[in-house]
C-alpha cells in the first residue's frame, strides 16, 4: 500500500512529481517482477487494482458504504433509485460486484465470475497501467476543459491518427475532435454537426419561405444510439419498448437492418445479393426525401449492431448506402460506441469491416463523422466525436460555443491515453482476432453436436450466438436463451448478455484481455447448459433474464 501526505511542501513541481511517481513506480516494478514469474494466461488477465498501488483500506468517506450488508444495499437502491434503472439478473438475484481483474468480476462474497459481456473495461478490469495513470493525474489536477492541458491535446492527436486519411483530401479527413462524456452525448452532438452542415449547404440554395424543408435522418431498424431526446428519435430499438416513444418522428426514415440470417431478405444467395437488396431501402429513402422537397441530413449506423443481435452488414453495403446519401447531400455518421478500438479484431473500426478487400482506397468508405464511447476510458466517462474540417467549419460558422464541463478533463484524458497505450503495447486487437476465431471454432463444434444453435456470427470479440428451437423454421428459443444465461451465472459463474429482436442472441463482447483459456471455459460451460435444456419443464415460468 502507498500513502501520500497531501500537505507536504515542495520547492518545485518537478520535485513534487518525482516524489509522487517514485513509490508508485517502485510498486509497479515489484508487481511486474512478480507477474513475470506467473504463467502467460495469468499475466494476460492483468491483475486487479491493488497491484497498481491502490490501498486495501477504504478512506473514511467510503467506510459506511463498504460496511453495508448486501440486503441493505438492495433495500436502499429499491427505496431511493427509480425501478427504471434496471440491474442485470434481477430474476435470479442481482449481483453486487465489488471488484474485478482482467476478465473476471468479483462479488461481495468473493466469488469470481468470467466476464464475457463487458466492453466498457476494454483492456480488462483494474488494469494496473491505467489505474496508475488515473491515480497519478488525479493527485495533480482534475478540472474543467476551459484550460489548456497536454493530456487533451495529445489524446486528440492520437485519436485522429487512428483513422485512415481521405482520398478526397484533408478537408474530408477525420482530424477534428470534440470530447464528450458518453456515447449518447457523442451521437447527440453528431446529429447537431450534421444539422449544421446541412443548414450551411441550404443557405446556398433558394428555399421557398412557405416550405421550410425538413432535415431528415436515415436510421436502421432496431438500432440504438443513446438516451437523449435526439438520439431516442433515431433509436427504433427503444420504440419497441414501453410507450414513451412508439415510432420514429416524421423527420426520421427507418430502413430494415441488414440481417442475412432472419431478416426480410434472409433468402439471398450471397452477400452481393444481400447488399443489393438491403441498400436499395436507403437509396429509396434518399429519393423519397428529396422528392418531398426535404433534405437528407445524415445516414446514421452502427458499424456492428449490438442490441439488434450482432448484425454485421454484408460486404459493400455501407459504401453503397453512403454513396446514395452523399449524392443526396447528406453525411455518413458511424456509431462506433460499441464496436470501436479494435474489438472486431480484423479492423480498428467496424465501419471498415464491410469494405470489400478488392476495393481501391478511393472506393473504401470513410465516414464524415465518427462517435466513440464505452471503451475509450476503460471505465472512465470519456467519449468523443471525430469529424472532418469541412463539417467542423460548418458548425463553427453558427457562432455557438461548444463547452462541456467534464469532457476532456485531465483525469479522463489520462485514462484515454493509457487505454490506447495498453491496447497497442499488448496487441489486444490481435488478441481479439485470435481468441475470437477460437470462440467461433468452438461454438461451431457445439452447433454440430446440438440443434439449439441456429447461427454464429460476428468477428473478434463481437460475436452473436443465436439460439433457435428449430434450425429450419428458425423459431426463436427466447425462454431457452434466458435459461442458459441464468444457469451460466448461477451454476458456472459466467456472465453473459442477451440481445436481438427476439431476445434469443447471446452477445459475446468481453474485455480485450480475454484469453484462450477463458474461451474454452466459456464454451464448455455453455454446452453443459444446452445439454440440460431438454430436461427442463415449464421454461416459460422462469421469467426473462435481464442482462
Amino acid at each position: 500500500c502507498i500513502s501520500f501526505e497531501g500537505n507536504q511542501h515542495f520547492e518545485s513541481r518537478k520535485q513534487r512529481n518525482s516524489i509522487i511517481k517514485e513509490p508508485v513506480s517502485m510498486a509497479l516494478f515489484i508487481g511486474r517482477r512478480y507477474c513475470s514469474k506467473m504463467p502467460l494466461a495469468s499475466q494476460h488477465q492483468r491483475f486487479c487494482c491493488v497491484g497498481a498501488g491502490a490501498s486495501n483500506q477504504p478512506p473514511e468517506s467510503l467506510k459506511e458504504a463498504e460496511s453495508l450488508a448486501p440486503d441493505q444495499v438492495e433495500t436502499l437502491r429499491s427505496r431511493y433509485m427509480s425501478s427504471s434503472c434496471s440491474i442485470s439478473y434481477k430474476n435470479t438475484g442481482g449481483l453486487q460486484i465489488t471488484g474485478g481483474r482482467g476478465s473476471r468480476l468479483i462479488d461481495v462474497h468473493g466469488n469470481e465470475y468470467l466476464d464475457t459481456r463487458n466492453n466498457v473495461a476494454h483492456c480488462g478490469h483494474g488494469h494496473p497501467e491505467i489505474v496508475e495513470a488515473i491515480t497519478y493525474q488525479m493527485k495533480l489536477l482534475n478540472t474543467n476543459s476551459r484550460y489548456l492541458h497536454p493530456n487533451a491535446s495529445l489524446l486528440s492527436q492520437k485519436l485522429a491518427n487512428l483513422f485512415p486519411s481521405s482520398s478526397r483530401g484533408d478537408a474530408d479527413s477525420l482530424t477534428k475532435v470534440f470530447f464528450v462524456n458518453s456515447g449518447s452525448e457523442a451521437n447527440d452532438l453528431a446529429l447537431r454537426l450534421a444539422r449544421a452542415y446541412n443548414k450551411k449547404q441550404q443557405n446556398n440554395v433558394h428555399v421557398q419561405k412557405d416550405k421550410q424543408p425538413k432535415q431528415c435522418i436515415i436510421t436502421i431498424d432496431h438500432a440504438y444510439h443513446g438516451h437523449t431526446l435526439a438520439t431516442l428519435d433515431v433509436s427504433p430499438y427503444k420504440h419497441h419498448q414501453g410507450t414513451e416513444i412508439t415510432e420514429c418522428p416524421a423527420y426520421v426514415k427507418r430502413v430494415p437492418y441488414p440481417d442475412m440470417y432472419r431478416g426480410v431478405h434472409s433468402n439471398c444467395k450471397d452477400e452481393n445479393e444481400a447488399t443489393e437488396q438491403y441498400s436499395a431501402y436507403v437509396e429509396d429513402a434518399c429519393q423519397e426525401i428529396t422528392l418531398n422537397g426535404d433534405t437528407v441530413s445524415a445516414f446514421l449506423m452502427e458499424g456492428g449492431m449490438s442490441v439488434a443481435g450482432v448484425i454485421l452488414p454484408p460486404k459493400s453495403y455501407i459504401s453503397r448506402c453512403v454513396r446514395a446519401v452523399r449524392d443526396a447531400g447528406g453525411l455518413y455518421i458511424a456509431d462506433e460506441v460499441q464496436t470501436g478500438f479494435g474489438r472486431l479484431g480484423k479492423c480498428m473500426w467496424a465501419f471498415e469491416y464491410s469494405n470489400d478487400d478488392s476495393d481501391d482506397d478511393d472506393d473504401k468508405v470513410l465516414p464524415d463523422i465518427v462517435t466513440v464511447g464505452k471503451p475509450f476510458g476503460n471505465g472512465m466517462p470519456i467519449a468523443a466525436v471525430i469529424t472532418t474540417p469541412k463539417v467542423a467549419s460548418a458548425f463553427e460558422s453558427l457562432g455557438v460555443e461548444y463547452f462541456n464541463t467534464f469532457a476532456a478533463s485531465p483525469v479522463c484524458c489520462a485514462a484515454g491515453l493509457s487505454m490506447l497505450h495498453v491496447l497497442s503495447k499488448h496487441e489486444l486487437q490481435n488478441n481479439a482476432l485470435e481468441v475470437g476465431s477460437l470462440l467461433m471454432k468452438l461454438f461451431s463444434e457445439v452447433k454440430a453436436r446440438h440443434g439449439w444453435i441456429g447461427d454464429i456470427r460476428g468477428s473478434g470479440f463481437f460475436l452473436g450466438i443465436e439460439l433457435v428451437r428449430n434450425q429450419h423454421t428458425l423459431e426463436p428459443a427466447t425462454e431457452e436463451t434466458s435459461f442458459v444465461c441464468s444457469v451460466l451465472k448461477e451454476k458456472y459463474r459466467v456472465l453473459t448478455s442477451i440481445d436481438g429482436f427476439h431476445e434469443n442472441v447471446v452477445v459475446v463482447k468481453p474485455p480485450m484481455v480475454f484469453t484462450k483459456e477463458d474461451a474454452v471455459e466459456f464454451v464448455t460451460c455453455f454446452e453443459k447448459c444446452l445439454i440440460d435444456l431438454p430436461a427442463i419443464d415449464k421454461l416459460h415460468q422462469l421469467g426473462k433474464t435481464p442482462t
